[in-house]
């Protein structure tokens, strides 16, 4: 495993386009989102040991998204041909371990992980109404193995913020985990 950590996005940057599909290939775009205070996408995976750390925090910091008119969707990334478990077959099994409840969407030709310059998983992003990140980084400090609790923190305080309009402040700690696996000829060259 090749731990990996976000790139660095600066604030204000505009929310770059979706192109993304369902796992039953359904097309799913800018169109496909419900109105709300504060998006966060979160580039994820099956797989990966940092997710699956994460994955019962991810799936009631989702639901509790709700309350706040606020709203995530996920996003895997990965070559399926290279890496099947991470497919929809083991993306149904997440949502269902997890209890997601919301968008878990696939990346076929990671053309959205490029544009929003997505490195790890799991890698959060949170923008505003209007499109601007807020927010890029770890959900908390806890990783797998280090013995701290899964708050959901950074991100957390990020939505909040983002929600009730108030500049978000200090500096935004890279997440880390598993490189994206990219598809071969298609890493990112910056």
């Amino acid at each position: 495993m090749v731990l990996t950590p976000s790139n660095a996005v600066a604030r204000g940057t505009m929310r770059p386009p979706l192109t993304l599909t369902t796992l039953d290939g359904a097309p799913f775009d800018e169109g496909t989102l419900p109105p709300h205070r504060a998006l966060v996408v979160a580039f994820i995976c099956p797989h990966c040991p940092f997710v699956k750390h994460l994955r019962d925090a991810l799936g009631v910091f989702g639901a509790e998204l709700e309350a706040s008119k606020s709203t995530m969707i996920a996003v895997n990334s990965n070559d399926l041909e290279r890496f099947p478990d991470d497919g929809p077959s083991g993306m149904r099994e997440e949502i269902s371990d997890g209890d997601y409840g919301f968008p878990y969407l696939l990346d076929p030709t990671q053309a959205t992980a490029h544009a929003f310059r997505a490195a790890c998983t799991p890698d959060f992003y949170v923008f505003d109404a209007r499109g601007a990140l807020t927010y890029h980084g770890q959900f908390d400090g806890s990783r797998p193995g280090n013995g701290l609790p899964i708050t959901g923190e950074d991100l957390r305080a990020a939505v909040r913020a983002t929600v009730e309009g108030v500049a978000t402040s200090g500096e935004m700690t890279p997440s880390i985990g598993c490189n994206i696996k990219w598809k071969i000829g298609n890493e990112p060259t910056a």
